[in-house]
């Protein structure tokens, strides 16, 4: 059984469909298991269904707007650089509004809707393949996995966007009486699961570079702080996800295939452009075509 496991990376997600976009349509790989986390979630169901083109005109047109219904932060750009800081007014009313988060992202929640339609759900429904999405209960303390076999469609376009959802900064949804956020708070690389189901063969995209050579600035504010923070946390987390899943498939004879960003894309996920995103999308195509054309040159 063959599987695609494309790990969480916000905006980032853009160079994972580049890559996918190649290895289904240019190297015709056919997967029975589709895992995402995060933006990898948003990216699964397309590409089950080959809808490379369509997906890839949704992460090349998305702006801060389609994502967030309150955006908690402001973007200032000086010097070439983006500059992160707090939206003081959307936090405020945000919290007089009861919320436990800083932002909202009710906006990301319909546009899921609006481009994977229930049509399509019922097409992978009953087709060979199987579709899982990782997300954290807070409640329980666990990662949990949902597969399109076990809901109907309007529960599991919740479960997509649930994935998605960075908190603190994004919603954080009450869910079977419990609380659920992003599943990179979890689990980044979802690659023990899909082995654990069976694959034996996995496509790994991994939105980070293979050697840690970052050394980030230093906060300029709370708020950056606190994205600085998360971004270590969610490292660590990617980093022990690859380390077990190599494990794992050493255990049960399976073999990874690993596509990481060759480059650092952005420091900051939580930002979306247009114009970054379309190159992202073809540099990850491009990425993929020539780490192949290498594989089989050395194989030959």
């Amino acid at each position: 059984m063959n599987a695609l496991v494309i790990s969480g990376g916000g905006s980032k997600g853009a160079f994972a469909g580049g890559v996918a976009q190649y290895l289904i349509e240019e190297l015709n790989k056919d997967y029975q298991l589709y895992l995402g986390t995060s933006t990898g979630s948003l990216l699964v169901s397309h590409l089950a269904l080959k809808e490379t083109q369509k997906i890839k005109e949704v992460y090349t047109s998305v702006t801060q707007k389609s994502i967030f219904s309150h955006c908690p932060f402001t973007i200032t750009e000086k010097h070439g650089s983006q500059n992160i800081g707090i939206n003081h007014l959307n936090v405020l009313r945000n919290f007089m509004r009861g919320s436990k988060t800083f932002g909202e992202s009710y906006n990301l929640q319909s546009l899921i809707k609006q481009t994977f339609t229930e049509a399509e759900f019922s097409k992978l429904q009953s087709s060979d393949k199987e579709i899982i999405v990782t997300v954290s209960n807070l409640s329980m303390n666990e990662v949990e996995y949902k597969s399109i076999n076990d809901f109907s469609y309007h529960e599991f376009c919740e479960w997509i966007w649930i994935s998605c959802n960075y908190t603190p900064f994004m919603s954080l949804v009450n869910k079977n009486g419990c609380e659920y956020a992003d599943g990179g708070l979890g689990c980044m690389v979802p690659i023990e699961e899909a082995i654990r189901r069976g694959a034996k063969t996995v496509d790994a995209i991994i939105l980070q570079t293979e050697v840690t050579h970052l050394n980030r600035l230093p906060a300029r504010n709370a708020f950056s702080l606190l994205t600085n923070m998360f971004a270590f946390m969610l490292d660590r987390i990617e980093k022990q996800n690859i380390r077990i899943g190599k494990l794992v498939a050493n255990y049960n004879d399976a073999i990874i295939n690993f596509y990481y960003t060759p480059v650092i894309l952005t420091t900051n996920s939580l930002i979306f452009q247009k114009e970054k995103m379309s190159q992202w999308w073809q540099s990850g195509f491009e990425f993929a075509r020539l780490k192949n054309q290498q594989s089989s040159a050395l194989e030959t």
